[in-house]
């Protein structure tokens, strides 16, 4: 660790709050039988296979040299910490989808991974070049082996990762739209790039939501208060996540609270596709729920850097008021959704 950059740390950092690496039971997935969608799933090989994107992830004369230096320290510091989320979220990806490649004996799976993780390694090449480009590169390597890596069931691993891409598709475009309208607040080229970076993530969720339907049984009984577990903690996680980087978000010109909600909203309306209940984010029982875990998560942060016995106890009592949070959040009533026919969509937004 003597040797590792500042960057890499960080990346190697596992909370609540941070992307986590992730392996599974690549035996269990070997059993994904994609007959039930095979016409759709045909369509989204297909694509896949065309790679649309080949060539979108380098620097071309849109690529604008800055000096990380001359933003104001809030935003520096706010911004590289999201660059190295972004990496470390797209490094997850593609580590857990090329294993899942290598070890799996389904043919038609392993090749769905081995496009998803030629994107993942893209995307987190390209914000690595960002990062090098200030001499702060993560080392990606030592990373892959030295994360801390969670095991989730595969049906687990389907309702993370379908979120995870489609909420980033949401992110993605929410920004890219609102700095078309607003091309001074784009402190930094990479924002230029999130059009097509996000339609790899839109894609991606689009092979897990078929997986989803190919068994009915995930979308049924009690995987609907799983897909609910997961639809909260994920949405739960991004508020927070979102509201620790103040500068980064005043950079770009938008107010968090509403970005966030932009983002849930199209995240839910996207995931009618297969889920069979949505959040009710018009309850304000749910916004008080968020801002209350944001609160939450500002006492566990500063008795954490309290230490000493007052901080561990301090940082318990708070840990404990966050899982009772969230359990008073979970017990909001959802709204139902009849999943659609055909779940296939295009990423228009």
């Amino acid at each position: 660790m003597a040797g590792v950059s500042d960057t890499t740390r960080s990346a190697l950092v596992s909370t609540m709050l941070t992307p986590r690496f992730y392996t599974t039971d690549f035996e269990e997935m070997d059993k994904i039988n994609v007959e039930p969608v095979r016409a759709e799933w045909d369509m989204l090989i297909a694509q896949m296979k065309s790679d649309p994107n080949r060539g979108h992830f380098k620097r071309n004369e849109q690529w604008d040299d800055i000096d990380i230096d001359a933003l104001p320290d809030d935003l520096r510091e706010e911004f590289i910490d999201f660059l190295v989320s972004s990496l470390t979220s797209e490094f997850s990806g593609c580590v857990l989808y090329k294993e899942m490649k290598r070890r799996g004996k389904n043919q038609e799976i392993c090749e769905l991974f081995g496009y998803m993780s030629r994107d993942e390694s893209r995307h987190a090449g390209f914000i690595n070049d960002a990062l090098k480009e200030f001499g702060i590169g993560v080392n990606m390597g030592f990373l892959a082996k030295a994360k801390k890596y969670t095991f989730f069931k595969p049906k687990f691993i389907y309702y993370a990762t379908y979120l995870s891409e489609k909420i980033g598709y949401a992110r993605y475009i929410t920004i890219f739209r609102h700095l078309e309208k607003h091309p001074d607040k784009r402190f930094h080229p990479i924002f230029k790039w999130f059009r097509e970076w996000c339609n790899d993530e839109f894609s991606h969720g689009e092979a897990f939501s078929l997986i989803i339907r190919s068994d009915k049984r995930l979308m049924e009984g009690v995987n609907k208060y799983w897909i609910k577990f997961f639809l909260l903690a994920v949405f739960a996680t991004m508020y927070v996540r979102d509201h620790m980087r103040p500068a980064f978000h005043k950079g770009l010109g938008v107010d968090i609270d509403d970005y966030d909600m932009k983002v849930f909203r199209l995240t839910s309306e996207i995931s009618r596709q297969c889920f069979p209940l949505v959040l009710d984010l018009d309850n304000p029982a749910l916004h008080e729920g968020f801002r209350r875990m944001e609160r939450i998560n500002r006492k566990v942060m500063a008795a954490d850097a309290k230490g000493g016995p007052s901080g561990k106890i301090a940082k318990g009592f708070w840990s404990a008021a966050a899982a009772v949070n969230f359990i008073r959040m979970y017990a909001i009533p959802t709204k139902s959704n009849a999943i659609p026919a055909t779940s296939r969509l295009q990423p228009v937004w």
